[in-house]
């Protein structure tokens, strides 16, 4: 029992200070007042979003930077996003659509079709997007200016969450919780260590020279988290990349429902753990099983700490990812049993090789 307070203990104290590190760090996207004209090719692979694609397509029309153009791919979708997609590009000049090849061999869909969008691009930066974002004034010049100034080959934001339902609200921050909780995100760009690598697939903007020599999408091609991977494989080669936090310049919703939340967070939650099935269990164990058993021990002065160091760094986190911090920690306890659904899902896909996604197995 000593020992696992013991490690329970050390276990918050190390994530409490990877979050003051993020915290007084402050690692976000700043916003510039420096004007750039570079051409920015922004490629959005979709499929099956009709209920979100319009809303994306808008906010970028709608944005302050002009050198732009976009490409979206339609992947083999059973609902109208091809035509929403066409019937917008034909009111806008720099808008297009095209449909998507036929997935072959080890290519994953979303690989695949940022691949594809790549070839058809023609801008000095290639910005990949998800359909269900929203961008916002300042986004896109920001994010030019950065990769000038970190002479970046990769840039990668975690966009801010938009969250409607409780379902939501008990699943999508664990995103931000473990991310910025766990790792340093500043040393994604100061160490050139490549196990030192995060990305978030919602903004991947990357130099087109290098993009080019590299291919980086083929070279990830059967990857399920092919955002880290790609990072990684940016450090090997020798480039900079560097991950940050939106600053609220860019937002998505990335689930509607818990099931929905639940299954998606399910596909690629054992990837940060390169699959390792004990590693994973071991690390929920020190999450949640070690301050259950500090709280079976009835030892005040040791609940209080505990709890004291949980609040503060549920605190810290939310206000760096822009989400409710008052929500956060009264949600706290849901939302590290929805981990544990999660894990459990995750764990079960992965052991059966039933993991699926928007239709496809994987």
């Amino acid at each position: 029992m000593i020992i696992v307070i013991y490690a329970t203990f050390f276990f918050i104290i190390l994530r409490f200070a990877v979050t003051i590190f993020n915290f007084i760090s402050d690692p976000k996207l700043r916003r510039v007042n420096k004007s750039y004209t570079n051409l920015v090719s922004i490629l959005i692979p979709a499929r099956n979003e009709e209920e979100n694609i319009l809303t994306l397509l808008t906010s970028i029309y709608q944005q302050d930077y002009k050198d732009y153009e976009v490409i979206i791919l339609d992947d083999d979708s059973s609902d109208q996003t091809y035509a929403i997609c066409a019937e917008f590009a034909a009111k806008h000049s720099n808008f297009r659509v095209i449909k998507g090849k036929e997935l072959t061999g080890q290519w994953l869909g979303k690989n695949y079709a940022c691949h594809q969008l790549a070839r058809q691009a023609k801008g000095e930066f290639l910005l990949f997007l998800d359909a269900d974002e929203q961008v916002s004034d300042g986004l896109i010049n920001s994010a030019v200016h950065r990769m000038h100034f970190r002479n970046l080959a990769l840039l990668s934001l975690f966009t801010n969450q938009k969250m409607i339902t409780i379902g939501e609200r008990v699943t999508v921050p664990l995103m931000h919780y473990i991310l910025l909780n766990l790792l340093p995100l500043r040393l994604v760009y100061l160490s050139k260590n490549a196990s030192v690598a995060a990305a978030s697939g919602q903004f991947m903007l990357f130099n087109t020279e290098v993009y080019r020599q590299y291919e980086w999408h083929k070279s990830a091609m059967d990857k399920i988290v092919e955002d880290v991977e790609i990072m990684k494989q940016v450090k090997i080669a020798g480039f900079n990349g560097e991950s940050l936090l939106a600053n609220g310049m860019i937002t998505c919703r990335m689930y509607t429902s818990y099931g929905e939340a639940i299954n998606g967070f399910g596909k690629n939650f054992l990837a940060a753990f390169n699959y390792n099935v004990f590693s994973f269990l071991i690390f929920l164990i020190l999450l949640i099983g070690g301050p259950m058993m500090v709280m079976i021990t009835l030892n005040l002065q040791l609940i209080a700490m505990m709890i004291g160091l949980i609040i503060l760094t549920r605190i810290m986190i939310s206000l760096e990812s822009g989400q409710n911090a008052f929500i956060n920690v009264i949600l706290h306890p849901l939302q590290m049993f929805s981990l544990v659904l999660i894990a459990f899902s995750a764990i079960q896909k992965y052991l059966t090789k039933t993991t699926e996604w928007k239709g496809r197995k994987i």
